[in-house]
């Protein structure tokens, strides 16, 4: 196994502290060594400028969403006039239109440093809800698409069995079920072994809500979580409606409901969980129940700013997610958990930026089934994220500072577009700011018209 080197101006290191001159050693898809304080760069390194990351998680993606952007923002309307625009594609696609979807929005990822998505995958059957011959070929399409954009995946299949709390099914959403939670497991059985041993692959379950599965179903999908010990994730609360129709149905919150039946854990993440209340806060932190915050999605649909640092203090940990993809940055996700709990208490300084990076790479990776991601330490992932300290955005942190405030001006004023290096499982998928694929915005282009259609 032939090894490749790295010489990092800056680096990211743990414990979550920049360090000058860090001399990174890859073999095959891991890290083999980690040397810092290397004044200049070794004979035959490949020099990396600014400041080097660990890999980005996404930990909650949607990536048929991506045909929304620009559409979407022409309306007023809440969350369940953009869903009905959001069905929309979802009735368009098949699996070749939603491998050529996924593929540039992964690729749009990569770009941006992402190394790992969590997709949360509820597209399963044909239009009228017909399984295709291969009753998994949107989920094969998804990874495939990761495969081909540089990424891992944790495909995070999805049961999904009625329109609402005592609602039945309703046209597009058919698509979306097997019918009950066995039926679910037998598919989600398939899939999971169509890639046992893959290791850019983990094949997760997830609830898709209360709204969408009655709670007597959910300890299938729990089972399967824990039989496989894989991820199992949820939406949470997202809107204020879902709770007051949850406590009508089920007198309980949405997050007691899945106390109640076995779905909080450490392998859990709840997304969103933006309007709970303080006995949900503690329930998610005494179960360790990652959250998954989602703000720019959360603030184009106006759902409103979850309590992340007391779900955090409580022993939640916290990840990120572009969910619908509004925006394709979780360094814009990073500040706005900052920012937007600014906005709610009117005080500054919840979170410091080590913790936000945190929330960006180690933690996003362990809630998708990747551990062994997201830190610059040998035996990890090796997954180098480079990101300019001399743009316009981050002029002043870099190496002429000392590497003061290096992690700050990532967090709190660099973009996706300062990412110009991308190495992911040991493969550079991006140099000079240039995805493998080409050009992405192209790619992106005819991917959306085509998914669009007569949907949207």
């Amino acid at each position: 196994m032939s090894e490749l080197t790295y010489w990092c101006e800056l680096a990211w290191l743990p414990p979550g502290e920049v360090a000058a001159g860090v001399v990174v050693t890859v073999g095959g898809s891991r890290i083999t060594a980690v040397t810092p304080g290397v004044a200049e760069p070794p004979a035959g390194a490949v020099r990396l400028r600014g400041l080097t990351l660990p890999g980005l998680a996404n930990a909650h993606s949607h990536a048929f969403h991506r045909a929304l952007r620009g559409v979407t923002q022409a309306e007023r309307g809440s969350f369940w006039t953009w869903r009905e625009q959001m069905y929309g594609v979802a009735r368009a696609l098949d699996p070749d239109s939603y491998l050529r979807l996924a593929r540039a929005a992964f690729a749009e990822m990569a770009l941006a440093g992402i190394t790992c998505v969590g997709e949360f995958h509820y597209l399963h059957h044909g239009p009228d809800g017909t399984p295709y011959d291969d009753p998994n070929a949107m989920g094969h399409a998804l990874v495939a698409a990761a495969r081909e954009a540089g990424l891992r995946i944790a495909l995070l299949d999805a049961c999904y069995l009625s329109g609402g709390m005592g609602v039945a099914l309703d046209g597009v959403q058919h698509r979306f079920t097997d019918g009950d939670a066995e039926r679910w497991a037998a598919r989600a059985e398939a899939l999971c072994a169509a890639y046992d041993g893959a290791p850019d692959v983990e094949v997760g379950a997830a609830v898709h809500s209360v709204r969408a599965v009655p709670p007597e179903h959910m300890r299938t999908v729990a089972a399967f979580s824990h039989q496989h010990g894989v991820p199992l994730h949820v939406h949470v609360s997202e809107q204020r409606a879902e709770n007051t129709a949850c406590v009508e149905m089920y007198s309980a919150t949405p997050v007691q409901v899945l106390h109640e039946h076995g779905v909080l854990g450490p392998r859990t993440t709840a997304v969103h969980a933006t309007h709970v209340s303080e006995a949900d806060v503690s329930l998610l932190g005494q179960s360790t129940t990652y959250v998954c915050m989602c703000p720019t999605t959360e603030r184009d649909l106006a759902d409103g700013i979850g309590p992340a640092r007391a779900m955090f203090e409580a022993g939640s940990p916290i990840t990120l997610g572009s969910d619908s993809h509004a925006v394709v940055d979780l360094f814009e996700e990073a500040r706005a958990v900052e920012l937007d709990e600014r906005l709610a208490t009117e005080r500054r300084g919840h979170w410091r930026a080590a913790e936000l990076l945190t929330a960006a790479t180690a933690a996003g990776h362990a809630s998708l089934g990747f551990p062994d991601a997201g830190t610059l330490c040998p035996g990890a992932w090796a997954d180098l994220v480079s990101v300019r300290l001399d743009s316009v955005r981050t002029a002043g942190g870099g190496a002429s500072a000392g590497g003061l405030g290096a992690a700050e001006a990532v967090v709190f004023a660099a973009t996706a577009a300062d990412v110009h290096s991308v190495v992911s499982g040991g493969r550079q998928v991006v140099a000079e700011g240039r995805h493998v694929l080409g050009d992405v915005g192209a790619l992106l282009e005819t991917a959306i018209v085509e998914a669009r259609g007569v949907g949207v």
